[in-house]
């Protein structure tokens, strides 16, 4: 008796570290761990629930496959909601929306309680499908489920409609909100940027109670690449000096990637000198710095580029070490050098 005892209290302190190795994204020591209890047998003691939190942390390092592995050793009275749902996210983060789809299909064969969270999964598997048909389906069973009148929920339904295309469908379903956040905005805001224009977009932006960053930064990359530099670059100035928002690392890759396509050398510099003012790491950080590099793409330049056929050469000699993040750097410069000759031509 007092052996059991000892055993389950060991597969509990066990279950204990491999939820905290998933809180710390410490896969690795959750990987040893997992082999540690085949090994020694206590992934076969009854209740532990060792194998739900093993799923939980092969989900969050999105490896679908060792994830579906344990979830098809977990017996079906000791899966809930939570399980079904975590792998449902593990498959449409790691680009198996389809997967996610089958997954939630089964889990409603079962006849599961579906939640918030749920249902939110479903939404984002049908809106990196494209298939909306699925999404109004996922509406109907959210309404049945009486999900209706959650935030989160209807803001995921309006982004698969918004990236589906059908913005009237999600301007109905803003309407129809009781209760709305700063992201049902947002979503709705990006949807009639992008499908109904500028002008439009800017009529709901002027009306928005609240405005996050993201917002800020639809309207502001609407405006560059569309050509609007001008009004653009005011919104940018009073984003970040007169309301105190700061520049995230998406925002800044959006707006340089927005300048880059509409030519705007000055504003690309802007942000280069923000990023080196305002964010750490942004003179290494090789997302800003193909972005940046990603501008000359666009331009054509009177002044002939350093960047010849020798610069791979050279700067693949000058490393001890060759780093493959400044090795695509230079990579970009050469492709717009040489698109720069060639418009010149």
């Amino acid at each position: 008796m007092a052996a059991e005892c000892s055993i389950s209290s060991l597969a509990r302190r066990c279950r204990a570290v491999l939820r905290a190795c998933t809180r710390h994204s410490d896969f690795d020591s959750g990987r040893r761990l997992h082999a540690a209890t085949i090994t020694t047998g206590l992934l076969t003691v009854p209740n532990s629930f060792l194998r739900n939190a093993i799923l939980h942390m092969y989900s969050a390092c999105y490896d679908s496959l060792s994830a579906r592995k344990m979830f098809d050793q977990i017996p079906i009275t000791c899966k809930d909601t939570v399980d079904w749902t975590t792998l449902m996210g593990c498959y449409i983060h790691s680009g198996l929306p389809h997967e996610g789809v089958n997954l939630f299909v089964s889990m409603r064969r079962e006849q599961l309680l579906v939640d918030e969270i749920t249902i939110v999964a479903v939404f984002n598997a049908c809106a990196k499908l494209g298939d909306n048909v699925l999404g109004v389906q996922g509406q109907v069973c959210m309404v049945k489920m009486g999900l209706g009148i959650s935030v989160k929920a209807c803001n995921a339904a309006m982004d698969m409609y918004v990236k589906c295309g059908l913005i009237g469908n999600a301007s109905r379903m803003f309407d129809e909100m009781s209760e709305r956040s700063v992201v049902s905005w947002t979503v709705l805001l990006g949807g009639v940027v992008k499908w109904e224009g500028l002008e439009k977009g800017r009529l709901l932006f002027d009306e928005m109670p609240e405005r996050n960053e993201y917002a800020w930064t639809i309207m502001i990359a609407g405006y560059i690449e569309n050509g609007f530099t001008k009004e653009g670059f005011r919104l940018l100035n009073e984003m970040v000096f007169v309301f105190g928002f700061c520049l995230d690392l998406a925002a800044l890759c959006s707006l340089l990637s927005a300048s880059a396509q509409c030519g705007d050398v000055v504003t690309g510099k802007w942000l280069h000198v923000y990023a080196l003012r305002r964010m750490e790491n942004a003179k290494t950080d090789i997302i800003i710095f193909t972005a940046l590099l990603d501008i000359p793409l666009y331009n054509s330049y009177s002044k002939p580029s350093p960047y010849g056929d020798e610069a791979l050469d050279n700067e693949y000699k000058s490393w001890t070490q060759p780093d493959l993040s400044r090795f695509l750097m230079v990579v970009v410069l050469v492709v717009g050098w040489r698109v720069q000759i060639w418009r010149e031509d």
